[in-house]
């Protein structure tokens, strides 16, 4: 009889456990999908509340924005309630929307509510994006230009890249030889080329595109060549058991196999394509973000400058985005297996 009572106190702990759970995933879920709307309200009572010291000027766009952000909220909360396969995704960007919104908050009180950082070096949210708003067709060319930029050069260096990586991984008198230049020339910056691309090129658009690509080159030889190298050997001998030539081992073992890495490589690559963007935009181009940013910095309108930053980090965070939706994708075999 104690054994069955026993048994019978520990199953009523499981079930009421079970049952616990839930409610508490879906309290977490709630509180998650509500954080939003709450941060936007506060927000916007913040703003409304406490007297500008930073600036006279009325503001219009920052509120706007907040009540847009709070209509994205609600929407987002009637997305979680009305499509169950879409709750996962409502219940994570949630808490990501919420802390966006708390730090626009912040910096709407340090700057333009309680003036902590003077202007016109730290203007507050709304003169920037008035600045944005105002400048919208120059940022929009300056991207436009970046982009061609930067894209003609991380593709160049990616193309060197691989070539120069399987080389140095499969051969090894190619890695005899390539791999002292690799340790001499490759952690050079690329910004000291400056004066080199510049006198090699006449072309701005080609001294920027080359400077990109020295820059995206080195990780991207690297990467490929570790990933080629270390290949497993089980690998190479099932396929010269088969028949298998030189050419089939290379592009059909090898680079498969070091996919992983390669895709390391093109994440260091972006990176690093993005750091020397603004470098590469001064030797003499006409347009570009980083034309623009130094153009607006020497007239002292920071709103501007901080406008231009905003979206040149936009961009950057679409670009890795659309390289981790790329990289799911094309290694979908080792899903579970990636880490990173």
């Amino acid at each position: 009889m104690t054994g069955v009572s026993t048994l019978s106190s520990g199953d009523s702990r499981i079930i009421s456990s079970a049952a616990v759970e839930p409610a508490d995933r879906g309290g977490r879920a709630a509180a998650a999908l509500v954080a939003p709307m709450v941060a936007a309200a506060c927000a916007l009572l913040l703003h409304w509340g406490l007297p500008s010291r930073q600036s006279p000027l009325p503001t219009r766009l920052y509120p706007m924005l907040l009540a847009g952000l709070l209509a994205a909220a609600v929407v987002l909360a009637a997305v979680h309630r009305a499509w169950p396969r879409l709750r996962p995704w409502a219940r994570h960007n949630a808490p990501l929307l919420a802390g966006g919104i708390g730090v626009l908050a912040a910096w709407d009180l340090i700057t333009l509510k309680l003036a902590l950082m003077p202007l016109p070096y730290f203007p507050g949210p709304d003169m920037v994006l008035v600045g944005m708003v105002d400048d919208r067709g120059m940022l929009l060319e300056s991207a436009y230009h970046s982009l061609i930029l930067l894209f003609t050069g991380y593709f160049a260096g990616v193309a060197a890249g691989l070539a120069s990586g399987i080389l140095i991984g499969w051969f090894r008198g190619v890695r005899y030889w390539g791999m002292p230049v690799l340790k001499v020339i490759g952690p050079i910056p690329a910004t000291a080329y400056i004066p080199l691309v510049m006198a090699l090129f006449s072309n701005a658009f080609v001294s920027g595109s080359a400077l990109i690509a020295m820059a995206v080159w080195f990780p991207m030889t690297m990467l490929t060549a570790s990933g080629v190298a270390n290949v497993p050997v089980s690998y190479l001998d099932v396929a010269r058991t088969l028949g298998a030539g030189r050419r089939y081992l290379i592009f059909r073992v090898a680079v498969p196999a070091a996919m992983p890495s390669i895709f390391l490589g093109l994440f260091m690559g972006l990176c690093t394509a993005f750091l020397t963007l603004i470098a590469a935009e001064t030797v003499g181009v006409r347009a570009g973000l980083g034309w623009y940013l130094k153009w607006q910095q020497g007239y002292v309108e920071y709103a501007k400058v901080y406008a231009a930053l905003i979206i040149m980090a936009a961009f950057f965070s679409g670009l890795m985005t659309l390289l981790f939706a790329v990289r799911d994708r094309v290694l979908g075999w080792q899903k579970g297996m990636i880490r990173w």
